[in-house]
């Protein structure tokens, strides 16, 4: 049987493939409803198949219809027409489309064709799983399982929805908010003003948090993720694209506990400072905090990751570590396309797993002497346009030393940090003013606003 199995074509229907593609050169409409049915390029058997549809899928990006004649022109532009079968291949696909009506129903069956091609893939990763030696079968299972999911996780299916639902869910939502006298809507991010003026981070939004390098990008977040995964117990993700695992957890421990960043790395630790840590580490290590630690992250595997988390950790909020070392799969594109996609691909990603998707960027040398604004913002405009809200951070002169035993103890510990809220979509901007404790890498306050 096994070997029947292996001797086949693996499932499709050229008939098929070329009916859809000729629904999409046919009719505007039809391309629609193929990106609605969540059709992408490897759905298609056949390789020239593929080609067209990549190109069917750029020229909707930029707007443009698909017909022959632009269909072969953007095949030469990309330099595949003779990938696609050349001009004739595709000027012959309109030729076998009893109707473009039936598009729902081609894309219905060519995503059903892929899909039983997936699993047949699934079935020959499952049996590499379950003969290799050095895998328990506890380990052989939760890698079945994790096939699985990323297969089920990647056959999203778009819809429309009449208002009057809609409505209903917003009504309810409102009469919690207004029953529960809460003005933080979304997630609290422990600084108060900061939650004033947002009423929390919400869902489905992208924010940026941008600043020059050593300004205290990575602070602030991990001190929001902590405070949202050990004080709230709700769980938090945390991509960490720069810093390792061990560097993360170092500096979570010297903020939560007090103790220098320095003599957590050193090792030269007084009874009082080891204590502080013991006591933290039982919040620490219960809470619902993840960590991912990948340093060249591909675009794909972050919003795999992210999903993944969503639906089995139920995170609540992921923070990224930071944009511009995100890696995209096109490489021959400039890299300001590459931050507009990734940009615009973290938006969505907000929206499909409803939860606030805070990223930290770097901002242009521009910023470095000014005080920041969303044209500082590195690599690409698109993050402007594409992000809900955006913070930045801008640390004010040190304080001036008053005497020489001042000048003995080395630099300063307090400097006063500007939090510039300088875009929000539902809301006001402004300026919270912070204290950023270098030696615990800790702004304070972040639970109440002392009087300066």
């Amino acid at each position: 049987m096994a070997d029947r199995v292996r001797d086949k074509t693996p499932p499709h229907d050229d008939e098929l493939e070329r009916a859809t593609l000729g629904s999409l050169l046919e009719d505007p409409e039809a391309v629609s409803s193929a990106i609605q049915q969540h059709i992408r390029p490897d759905d298609f058997y056949s390789h020239a198949n593929q080609r067209i549809y990549e190109a069917v899928l750029s020229l909707d990006a930029k707007g443009l219809r698909s017909d022959i004649q632009t269909v072969v022109q953007e095949l030469k532009h990309l330099g595949k027409l003779d990938e696609a079968g050349g001009a004739s291949y595709v000027s012959g696909l309109t030729t076998v489309i009893p109707s473009s009506a039936n598009i729902d129903y081609y894309a219905q069956m060519v995503k059903n064709y892929s899909l039983k091609r997936s699993l047949l893939k699934v079935a020959s990763q499952i049996g590499v799983s379950v003969y290799d030696e050095s895998k328990e079968a506890r380990e052989a299972l939760e890698e079945v399982q994790q096939y699985i999911f990323e297969l089920s996780d990647d056959r999203q299916v778009f819809s429309s929805r009449k208002i009057g639902e809609v409505l209903k869910e917003t009504i309810d939502i409102i009469d919690k908010v207004r029953e529960s006298k809460n003005p933080i809507t979304g997630i609290s991010t422990g600084i108060e003003k900061l939650d004033q003026m947002t009423a929390g981070f919400q869902r489905d939004e992208f924010i940026i948090i941008g600043a020059r390098p050593s300004v205290g990008k990575t602070a602030l977040a991990l001190n929001m993720a902590a405070d949202i995964a050990f004080h709230k117990k709700k769980p938090a993700a945390f991509f960490s694209l720069e810093m390792s695992s061990i560097a993360l957890v170092q500096r979570l421990i010297s903020s939560e506990a007090m103790v220098q960043a320095q003599n957590l790395r050193s090792g030269f630790l007084s009874t009082s400072d080891y204590k502080k840590i013991i006591d933290v580490m039982g919040i620490i290590y219960e809470a619902p905090f993840h960590i991912v630690d990948m340093p060249n992250m591909k675009l794909l595997d972050l919003r795999s990751q992210a999903r993944k988390l969503r639906s089995q950790q139920q995170v609540e909020i992921i923070f990224i570590d930071y944009l511009g070392l995100i890696g995209h799969d096109s490489n021959s594109l400039p890299r300001y396309e590459q931050i507009s996609d990734i940009s615009r691909s973290l938006k969505s990603l907000a929206r499909e797993l409803h939860v606030p998707v805070v990223v930290l960027c770097q901002l242009n040398r521009d910023a470095q002497f000014e005080t920041p604004t969303l044209a500082n913002l590195r690599d690409s405009g698109s993050i402007e346009q594409d992000a809900d809200l955006v913070l930045f951070l801008n640390r004010e002169a040190p304080k001036k030393k008053k005497n020489d035993e001042e000048e003995k103890q080395g630099p300063v510990d307090i400097i006063p940090t500007d939090l510039i809220v300088a875009k929000q979509r539902n809301g006001p901007t402004g300026v919270v003013k912070l204290e950023l404790v270098a030696k615990y890498a800790k702004f304070a306050p972040l639970s109440k606003e002392q009087p300066k």
